[in-house]
């Protein structure tokens, strides 16, 4: 049976995905400080100044705005979503949330713990959050670790 030739429209639309996904997965890591609001305020300027908008602040909050809250959404997911392949984890450690969420690549098992800490050190994570896996929060097949409180 032969598979169905997709749309134009459709290989556009999975072109633009890609390459979305991959101009995030290449540059992320150049905005500091890394996981923190400003990372992402820093990426999205320079994704709209390189978009050809100007750098006054009526250009740069059209730009936002004409992204939408699901591509946003989408894009932010990305930017603050690693995988450690050689963890087996899933770590997504957006600051807007309360917390960093590590979740299995494989089957759905929980992750042991060494290894959620292990993943925390490698990303950087480890001062940002709490240190103590006491305050975790382990679920059926992610844990939950609470970001640490910013000092005032």
């Amino acid at each position: 049976m032969a598979m169905a030739v997709p749309e134009a429209e459709e290989l556009q639309a999975a072109l633009l995905d890609f390459a979305l996904a991959e101009l995030i997965r290449q540059h992320r890591c150049s905005f500091m400080p890394l996981w923190s609001r400003d990372s992402w305020a820093k990426f999205l300027i320079w994704l709209a100044l390189n978009c050809g908008c100007s750098g006054d602040r009526q250009a740069l909050e059209a730009f936002a705005s004409s992204l939408g809250p699901s591509l946003s959404g989408r894009l932010r997911r990305l930017f603050f979503e690693r995988e450690l392949e050689n963890l087996q984890l899933r770590v997504l450690a957006d600051p807007a949330e309360a917390q960093v969420l590590l979740l299995p690549l494989g089957p759905a098992r929980c992750p042991e713990l060494e290894a959620v800490a292990a993943a925390l050190e490698a990303l950087g994570l480890t001062a940002l959050v709490l240190e103590d896996c006491s305050r975790w929060q382990i679920h059926e097949a992610l844990v939950a670790v609470p970001w640490r409180a910013p000092a005032l």
